[in-house]
């Protein structure tokens, strides 16, 4: 119970929180590995809480934001498969072993929670950072709670969800039928180059557009033609290659353009940075001052205010890093760094504990103030991979062997992937935290939540992760078919790690990279003083990075949405009719996704890459027409269908 004598952290409200997370962290494992983004879950999943809920009489909203608080932490941390998958591409692993892949992402993701605990006070109550997505869930809850006949909202929420879902989900398994494509790309020479158009017919990047905004689209299509219209022709007429166009543009994309948006990704993560560690600084400080003045005074803090206790904190802290040390001991042994084993283990604990206490600052500030989904955590990977590759080199020193080197890489990713599991839930549960404060609920009980949120994601990643390995395989793999999943954050992160440690670092495109960042970040600026649209720096760099095929969906979902808000604010109840849009397009996401995972296990369980397959490559041109017809045609039925639902509100 808490103040207002309602249930909060009950046992149903973690079971079903718990069943949410299996969806929903699958759909993130699935759409991160196929194009490199995930979505927030908070709202969703505070969508089927109130619905399912609302058939127990005692259910109150505390208990939904609970819910939310489990699926969204779980949600999360399914990010952890931007480093993971880099010890399968670089050779190190075959497959995901269980118990190990679960323990790293468990602890980090358990760290992550309690080094943001003593940020609440300061990031949370003692700041005026707008948290869109907290707010967003926190209006949900309390629409859904104040209903006329309980939650009529989350009803009509729970509809568009399912109805988007089953749209999405019928048209990917359309398209695993060959009948039609599900993408479609042209490559051309332009004078002594090349390059090419591509985009994928996928409703879940549709709705991951919707939901980032027009900022970030119109931002990723800046970086697409910044990538494709002058890069690519520019870097493929100097090879003077006789090739075909298309080969000769998607070798550049992988050996030079990619490196290029690394460098654009990692100077505008550094200038982030530089911008928010003075606030977090100030505000650790005054919680800090607080807290003490509390304790002199014996003042009793009202339970709304009451977070776990620092003592509880301190020793789940240090339990979890003597388990980390464990683990690393035995992801060591038998490996040429066994000899350096005691020294390079303390070094990395140092590092964990340094690294985890700064990023969890810095994520929780950013998702304060961008919004979790928009939130570039992914160049906190970018430069984790760096840090600890030079932790290495300090350590070990160079490599006398290519056993030693691979060694090197392969703890450089594993240690890389621990913090990164402290920086995706420091990124997500102080936007929790915030929806928690919004609504009155009590902060150790939803920090005991997010605990429970992650021990079920970190159950359930690595057998979706073994799954989706086996069905598909990851791009850059030895052996790696035609349907690989790109996982780009991976694959970039590993290069970074073999570059730094092999001495091989593609520095030349990532410093053009950088020197194109810092022009992107004054543009940004000067947009930003003239009360223009703005053009995130990350986005610019996701958009020359990602592969066209998954980012100019987005850029299309991204205007779509824009002129659909555009709609809404003209409506009788506008805010209502935005919510419904974003469920609509997580629909899409999650209606794709899901079948993703589905058609993964069929693709395992029959032994056949192609099960669906029902004609062969001499149908593509009627499957490219036809696919494209059908796929803009449903998208526009889905769009028309939410403005019917809004418009009589």
């Amino acid at each position: 119970m808490n103040d207002h004598g309602l249930r909060e952290l009950t046992l149903r409200a973690i079971v079903l929180g718990g069943l949410i997370t299996l969806a929903f962290t699958a759909a993130n494992v699935y759409l991160g590995l196929k194009v490199g983004l995930t979505f927030a879950t908070s709202i969703p999943a505070a969508v089927i809480s109130m619905a399912v809920l609302r058939l127990f009489k005692s259910s109150s909203i505390f208990e939904n934001n609970i819910v939310q608080t489990v699926a969204s932490a779980a949600g999360t941390l399914s990010a952890i498969i931007f480093v993971l998958p880099g010890l399968v591409i670089v050779g190190w692993w075959q497959g995901f072993p269980y118990w190990m892949t679960m323990a790293a992402t468990g602890l980090g993701g358990i760290l992550g929670v309690m080094f943001s605990v003593p940020l609440r006070r300061a990031l949370v109550v003692n700041s005026d950072l707008p948290y869109p997505e907290g707010r967003a869930a926190a209006e949900v809850l309390l629409v859904g709670d104040q209903s006329r006949d309980g939650n009529e909202e989350s009803r009509q929420g729970l509809i568009a969800i399912t109805v988007n879902a089953l749209v999405s989900a019928a048209f990917f398994a359309l398209s695993q039928t060959r009948l039609v494509v599900d993408e479609a790309a042209y490559y051309f020479r332009v004078g002594a180059g090349a390059t090419g158009v591509s985009g994928s017919l996928s409703f879940a990047l549709v709705g991951v557009g919707h939901l980032v905004g027009i900022s970030v689209g119109m931002a990723m299509l800046a970086g697409i033609i910044v990538g494709w219209c002058f890069l690519v022709p520019i870097l493929t007429a100097s090879l003077g290659s006789a090739d075909s166009a298309q080969h000769i543009a998607l070798a550049v994309f992988r050996t030079d353009l990619r490196f290029f948006g690394a460098g654009v990704i990692g100077v505008a993560a550094l200038w982030t940075f530089s911008r928010i560690l003075g606030p977090i600084i100030a505000g650790l400080r005054s919680a800090m001052a607080a807290s003490s003045a509390r304790a002199v005074k014996g003042h009793v803090l009202p339970l709304v205010e009451r977070d776990l206790p620092i003592k509880i904190v301190g020793a789940v802290v240090a339990a979890a890093l003597g388990l980390i040390a464990v683990l690393l001991w035995q992801f060591i042994a038998g490996s040429a760094l066994a000899a350096h084993a005691p020294v390079l283990i303390a070094a990395t604990i140092i590092y964990v504990l340094l690294a985890g206490i700064v990023i969890a600052s810095i994520t929780g500030y950013m998702a304060g103030l961008i919004g979790a989904s928009n939130s570039p955590v992914s160049g906190v990977g970018i430069l984790g991979v760096v840090a600890a590759a030079f932790m290495i080199l300090a350590v070990v020193g160079r490599a006398t062997d290519a056993g030693q080197s691979a060694a090197m890489v392969a703890y450089a990713l594993f240690a890389t992937g621990i913090v990164f599991g402290i920086a995706t839930i420091s990124n997500d549960n102080l936007q929790d935290l915030k929806t928690g404060q919004l609504v009155g609920a009590t902060p150790w009980r939803q920090q005991v939540a997010l605990v429970f949120g992650v021990i079920f994601g970190a159950l359930i990643i690595p057998p979706v992760l073994s799954l989706l390995n086996t069905a598909y395989g990851f791009s850059g793999t030895p052996g790696a078919g035609d349907h690989a999943l790109a996982a780009p954050q991976a694959a970039l992160i590993s290069a970074l790690a073999q570059g730094v440690l092999g001495g091989n670092l593609n520095l030349r495109m990532i410093g053009y990279g950088a020197l194109f960042g810092v022009l992107v970040i004054a543009v940004d600026a000067a947009l930003g003083r003239a009360g223009k649209m703005r053009l995130p720096p990350l986005a610019v760099g996701l958009g020359i990075y990602l592969p066209m095929g998954a980012t100019l969906p987005v850029v299309v979902g991204a205007i779509t949405g824009y002129y659909y808000d555009r709609w809404a604010d003209r409506t009788p109840r506008p805010e209502f009719a935005k919510r419904m849009g974003v469920l609509m397009a997580t629909g899409m996401i999650v209606g794709e996704s899901l079948f993703g995972v589905v058609y993964a296990g069929i693709v395992v369980a029959s032994g056949n890459s192609t099960p669906f397959a029902l004609v062969g490559e001499g149908f593509a041109t009627p499957a490219l027409i036809g696919g494209a017809i059908i796929f803009l045609g449903l998208i526009g039925l889905l769009y028309r269908r939410t403005v019917t639902v809004v418009r009589p509100v």
